[in-house]
């Protein structure tokens, strides 16, 4: 169901990290993370942090906290959740306000067959798409912009201005692979921004009207 923790289910990756570690330390434990994923978004390197008191592992060292707590998610965790590694931070380090820069992935299966191996990840389209005319398009994208126009959130009160480093679309195979860096994405942003590329390859729209989409807000 996403990151975020939600108060109506516990199945999201917050909430599941959460209830482990406030049952382990018998204290509410709050985490950051560095973004917020949507239900259905998988995130390969997702770095979030959370603080505890020194006297909740009193006379334990920084590395035995960390291999406690990597033991600890190996064993609670569900199967689909998986922490890759358990550092100690610095105090002032907080996942999100940190965060340097971010890569989304999008994947489309170009082909008359469905990929039955990898379905969950990626989307089926049959039809033919124009690589240039999405590349031409993803070009108008670049650099700082206001993406109010690519923004799920229409009532958005914070500043909705991005800075898109690079988009890179390529095919592999019978995959098109959308690849996009950046110091941070809006709500659905990522998805709204493919789905309008996705109509300039197929000629629904021109490269020009994404560049006017984008400016008009």
């Amino acid at each position: 169901k996403g990151w975020q923790r939600q108060k109506t289910t516990g199945d999201t990756i917050q909430g599941k990290l959460e209830a482990i570690l406030s049952r382990q330390f018998g204290r509410t434990i709050e985490i950051d993370g560095s973004g917020r994923t949507d239900a259905g978004v998988h995130a390969a390197g997702q770095v979030a942090n959370f603080r505890i008191p020194d006297r909740l592992v009193p006379g334990k060292t920084p590395e035995e906290v960390c291999e406690m707590l990597s033991e600890m998610f190996a064993e609670y965790l569900p199967e689909d959740i998986a922490v890759l590694s358990v550092k100690e931070a610095s105090d002032r380090f907080h996942a999100r306000l940190n965060a340097v820069k971010k890569t989304y992935v999008y994947r489309i299966w170009n082909a008359p067959y469905p990929n039955v191996f990898e379905r969950k990840y990626m989307v089926h389209r049959k039809e033919s798409f124009d690589l240039d005319a999405m590349r031409t398009a993803a070009e108008f994208l670049l650099g700082q912009h206001d993406f109010a126009a690519f923004c799920g959130n229409a009532r958005m009160k914070k500043s909705t201005v991005r800075n898109i480093y690079e988009i890179r679309i390529e095919r592999i195979g019978e995959e098109i692979r959308f690849t996009y860096t950046g110091n941070g994405f809006l709500q659905n942003m990522v998805r709204i921004v493919t789905g309008t590329l996705v109509e300039a390859g197929l000629g629904n729209c021109t490269p020009k009207q994404v560049k006017e989409i984008l400016e008009g807000k």
